[in-house]
């Protein structure tokens, strides 16, 4: 199952920490120029080196995630023929509200955004925003020093997402991350159950 991040490598480090020792994983990360996300995850261990690839776009991320996803799908097949993997997470760089991932790519989409940009992200809507399978708001301790109020983003994320799932979280402190490790789980479990 193919799990996609937009924008978050604390998330990915956040997943990888959570899942690691219950489900086979790989991760997958996305810059422009540089391969800087995936030394991150190596850096902090969030799985052996050997399980992670770093994608150098040469171009807008967004692109090698929705329109020409040849790369990524390249780096995913190349991780599930050296491991049997149950997960591949897939981060995406850069904030677009444009951007989502291809549905050829992901079996599973989790969109961040970041409460620093104000409340007004949710209601500004966007395939990210109202097609991922989760939508996370995160940073939520910078509401107070950027104005934005949680009610208005968690009114507006209903407004814009129906009844698909929003998570609040503070990433870097873990706050929410069970939640989200929840979701994914449960969608885990769900593409992978026997009829």
């Amino acid at each position: 199952m193919t799990i996609e991040i937009g924008s978050k490598t604390a998330l990915m480090l956040a997943l990888c920490e959570a899942l690691r020792d219950t489900y086979s994983l790989a991760a997958v990360t996305n810059d422009i120029f540089t391969k800087e996300d995936g030394e991150f995850l190596v850096a902090h261990h969030a799985l052996p080196e050997a399980r992670i690839r770093a994608v150098e776009t040469g171009g807008c991320p967004h692109a090698a995630i929705r329109e020409d996803i040849s790369a990524n799908l390249q780096a995913c097949e190349d991780l599930s023929s050296q491991f049997a993997l149950d997960m591949v997470l897939v981060e995406s760089g850069g904030d677009n509200l444009a951007a989502n991932f291809s549905r050829e790519l992901a079996d599973y989409i989790v969109y961040v955004i970041d409460v620093a940009g104000g409340d007004k992200v949710p209601r500004k809507g966007g395939p990210g925003i109202t097609q991922a399978d989760l939508l996370v708001i995160n940073k939520t301790d910078l509401a107070p020093h950027v104005g934005a109020s949680l009610d208005v983003m968690a009114r507006d994320a209903k407004a814009m997402r129906g009844r698909g799932a929003t998570v609040f979280a503070q990433v870097n402190a873990r706050d929410g991350v069970p939640a989200i490790v929840d979701h994914v789980v449960a969608a885990f479990k769900a593409a992978t159950a026997t009829p």
